[in-house]
């Protein structure tokens, strides 16, 4: 149960502000959060974690067993499966007592040898050098990230790009790996990426406008003095950028979208001044990305768009008629085409079917056909198979990970030659841990319009029902929630909780429609769709309402902070991380970061009064009512260029403000954090124990021991993975 109030929650001051559109007039008494400048903000929020830290004190203990279950379960120091390129193989590592990893390589002993070294923590690997040890780089700051980690093609300059505040711009600087220098050339406030032309001196990268949009492409000539060029600049805010190169090395491309149009558009990789042209130019609705593919000796493009196709479809054009297509893939009810990868000899085509990610190998024959399509899964149930790398275009071997819920991700070469599957390396385990002793299946509930929602179902073997039960979701842009393992998840699932994720309609896993049929004015339909999964697993006898909890973060918050005001009675507690619940005061403002490029997601409230009237029906903080809610604990970060702190800050606000009943709202702020939450993998696991706990307590979890098992049970804990970026596992 929630966790007994020991002092008086703050209370923040009203200063009543109108805000007026379309005639509407909304009342605003907790906009004057929003100037994090101001120190009485400032007081306030430390005054908000003073309290959550006093509210669960008790559990303390806790706390501390699951960040020690999760430590004791990880192979703290351990290194990742070496790739290789050029004349080196790269990898990572990892060592107990460091919050941060380091990037190596080591050289290529026999240029003819593409297996990789079997290395081990401790094995002494022949000329090995560190490029970047990310502790070294984070000493002295609170927060640190690493964006871009990039090796120029002759592997002779490491580019790398730091952020050391959590708001996402990032500071480029470039290495020399023969001498271990760093080059005069320092570039601040640009995006996370870089990408290196092929002429090994040029590097591509991306800047951002004053709303976090990543709006312009530069070209920096290394060591030249002279200032980077800006090479395509978009206009339109509702546009976003990104910049890359080719698998095959031949070209640069930058593409340009919004949600709902891209474009695409390319130029030589190997020419430092060289012109870009649009392949498809640009047609409002339309979608597509583009690959470089050599089939019959003939340079092509593969283009994956959406013209006459809700699940897409893939296509192939001369690179010098890129408007000649002729159909590979035709588009499907039934089948998402999501992309595609071009090698040498194959192709790999990544889809999306029976709402599970799946990848396919396509021969690619002498005479410019295509040999007999094999899938690169296991055939599991609830399996996600994916590349892994594979920076190589014309392998001997090509790289995959399989993993789900209850399995470890493993990392597999497949032999081209022979297809033999190679077993690389199983995400380490320690403690022991049998995959039998866990259950993973998939649900079906039924939402209020018929609609079919799948939820994924999660516990350990033996559990007794009705159970403990948190329920997670997110649903919004397509983005989808594939089975993945998580040792931080044992701590739950070995005290008895079952894990239930609800794939609700805005997210992908059922192809294009299942996104468009919940966003803009069909919005509720990712709220009413969470309620019916929930409802679903009462009724089914998997748990009951004193016992469900709810996790979602970022759009998922939004999901929290609508399913608290629509069916608060559903539910024990929910907890919601950085969570977008003041949508249409963000949505009004075009200057704030983002906001002109989720139009296209949520609508323009500025422009359209159903837009705002049907928004305004739906935000949880103009919905906050005077009626009893479940305990909520609200998570973000002040430096937080997404979502900003001040949507969860006023939402507790209000919360505290008109509720009826007495159960505890906290909040919770990382003072010195961005969007995915506070740095270093140590204080990311006591973030997850904090949070764990408090789902544990609030959903009246009982009856076992402090390590998470029964008694009897004790002496054979299993484990499951963990997610190292710690804010949310499934986020």
């Amino acid at each position: 149960m929630a966790e007994a109030v020991r002092v008086n929650p703050p209370v923040a001051k009203r200063v009543e502000v109108q805000r007026v559109h379309h005639g509407e007039v909304f009342v605003d008494p907790y906009e004057w959060l929003r100037d994090k400048d101001n120190a009485e903000v400032i007081g306030y929020l430390e005054d908000e974690n003073s309290y959550a830290d006093e509210v669960t004190a008790g559990l303390e203990p806790l706390r501390d067993s699951i960040f020690d279950e999760i430590k004791r379960r990880t192979k703290e120091t351990d290194l990742s499966v070496p790739t290789r390129r050029g004349d080196y193989w790269y990898y990572a590592r990892s060592f107990e007592g460091r919050q941060y990893g380091l990037q190596c390589r080591c050289p290529v002993a026999d240029p003819n040898d593409w297996v990789p070294p079997v290395f081990d923590e401790n094995t002494e690997i022949p000329g090995e050098q560190v490029m970047l040890d990310e502790n070294e780089l984070a000493e002295g700051h609170d927060f640190f990230a690493l964006g871009a980690a990039a090796v120029s093609l002759d592997g002779e300059v490491l580019a790398y790009a730091t952020d050391t505040v959590g708001d996402e711009r990032y500071t480029l600087r470039f290495k020399n790996l023969r001498t271990g220098e760093l080059y005069p050339d320092e570039i601040t406030g640009i995006a996370a990426g870089v990408t290196w032309a092929a002429d090994n001196r040029t590097v591509y990268y991306l800047t951002v406008d004053d709303a976090w949009r990543t709006d312009t492409v530069w070209r920096h000539a290394i060591g030249s003095g002279r200032p980077g060029e800006k090479v395509y600049h978009e206009p339109d805010e509702r546009f976003w950028l990104g910049v890359g190169r080719t698998r095959s090395n031949k070209y640069v491309m930058i593409a340009s979208g919004s949600g709902v149009t891209a474009e695409v558009f390319y130029a030589d990789a190997a020419d430092p001044k060289a012109e870009f042209t649009s392949i498809l130019g640009r047609r409002d609705g339309v979608e597509y990305s583009a690959e470089h593919a050599v089939v019959g000796g003939e340079d092509r493009f593969l283009i994956t768009h959406n013209d006459g196709a809700v699940n897409f479809t893939l296509t192939e054009a001369p690179v010098s008629d890129p408007s000649s297509q002729t159909t590979l893939i035709p588009g499907s009810d039934d089948v998402r085409v999501e992309g595609v990868d071009a090698f040498a000899s194959h192709l790999v085509i990544s889809y999306r079917g029976d709402g599970l990610p799946r990848s396919q190998l396509w021969p690619i024959r002498a005479d410019g056909s295509y040999g007999e399509p094999s899938d690169l899964g296991f055939g599991a149930e609830l399996e996600s198979v994916g590349l892994a790398g594979n920076p190589n275009w014309n392998p001997v071997r090509l790289r995959f990970v399989s993993t789900s819920f209850v399995t470890p991700m493993r990392v597999y070469d497949l032999d081209l030659s022979t297809g033999e599957r190679i077993l690389l390396k199983e995400q380490p385990v320690l403690g022991g841990y049998n995959p039998d002793d866990y259950v993973e299946r998939r649900d079906w509930a039924v939402a209020d319009d018929g609609a079919r929602i799948p939820i994924s179902v999660i516990h350990r073997r033996g559990v007794e029902f009705p159970a403990p039960t948190l329920l997670y979701g997110y649903g919004a842009y397509e983005s989808c929630e594939d089975p993945r393992f998580s040792i931080a998840r044992l701590s739950l699932l070995d005290r008895g909780m079952v894990f239930a994720i609800a794939h609700v309609r805005g997210g992908g896993e059922l192809g294009r429609l299942w996104y468009e049929n919940a966003k803009l004015l069909a919005k509720r339909n990712t709220f009413t769709d969470f309620i019916a999964a929930g409802r679903h697993l009462v009724s089914s006898g998997v748990t009951e309402p004193s016992r469900l909890v709810a996790l979602g973060g970022s759009a998922g918050g939004l999901l929290m902070g609508a399913v608290a005001n629509m069916a608060p009675d559903l539910f024990a507690g929910i907890l919601a991380q950085v969570p977008f619940v003041d949508p249409l005061t963000s949505m009004l403002d075009p200057s704030l970061p983002l906001t002109i490029t989720e139009w296209d997601e949520w609508g323009n409230p500025l422009a359209d009064k159903d837009v705002y009237d049907y928004m305004a029906s739906y935000s949880p903080y103009e919905n906050v009512a005077a009626k009893d809610y479940p305990a909520i604990l609200a998570m973000t970060s002040l430096n937080d260029t997404r979502v900003l702190y001040v949507e969860p800050a006023k939402w507790v606000a209000a919360l505290r403000h008109t509720k009826t009943d007495a159960t505890p709202v906290l909040l919770k702020t990382q003072m010195t954090a961005g969007h995915g939450g506070i740095s270093g993998r140590y204080e990311r696991w006591k973030e997850v124990a904090f949070q764990y706990a408090w789902l544990l307590s609030t959903s009246g979890n009982a009856g076992f021991d402090e390590r998470g098992t029964s008694e009897e049970e004790a002496r054979g804990i299993g484990s499951t993975g963990f997610d190292e970026r710690g804010t949310s596992e499934e986020e």
